[in-house]
């Protein structure tokens, strides 16, 4: 089947533009020529989509998920001051100080659980001390703490061009049951 022979429409559609670059750079037998047989609104309702074909024997090996219309979210958390960041430096030195007085208590003759806290303890400090002086040189030009999500405006099914019409075939059954339709009988 040629790409040239796919009919398009809400059924599906030739990929094309960064879509397809996208696709064929990294998707379905590099090189192939991708058809897009679905698009949704939410990566977990493609995902489902995807999970429906494998669990239909599709060779999902085939398929890609592609995400178009790219934006960057970043959610602020709160307020940093030099306190919060001590705070964090504290907790993640807290981790590393742990881990090191582990090491130390492996060879340690006498008192494993005195090494063990006392690596812990020095790590807080030292986290603690790095975490607000480092806070502190960026002089406030970043005052808070955030999250970064990259999020989709919508999520591609697209699949080589010679096993679109199964892949298409299986997805509308997949649409008429999560319609609620019945056979009639």
């Amino acid at each position: 089947m040629t790409m040239s022979s796919i009919p398009t429409g809400p059924a599906g559609s030739p990929a094309v533009g960064p879509a397809a670059d996208a696709v064929t750079a990294a998707g379905p037998g590099a090189g192939q020529a991708t058809v897009t047989v679905a698009t949704y609104g939410d990566y977990a309702s493609a995902q489902r989509a995807v999970d429906y074909l494998s669990d239909n024997k599709f060779p999902v090996e085939h398929t890609s998920i592609v995400g178009t219309n790219l934006r960057l979210v970043e959610n602020v958390l709160g307020r940093m001051t030099v306190g919060r960041a001590a705070l964090a430096g504290a907790a993640s030195g807290a981790w590393f100080g742990l881990f090191i007085g582990l090491l130390f208590g492996i060879f340690a003759v006498g008192n494993w659980f005195g090494v063990v806290i006392a690596g812990l303890l020095i790590g807080a400090v030292w986290g603690a001390i790095f975490g607000a002086i480092a806070h502190a040189a960026t002089r406030g030009q970043r005052d808070f703490t955030s999250r970064s999500a990259l999020t989709a405006g919508e999520y591609a099914i697209a699949v080589s061009a010679d096993h679109a019409e199964q892949a298409r075939q299986l997805l509308v059954r997949l649409n008429w049951q999560a319609s609620g339709a019945t056979s009639g009988s």
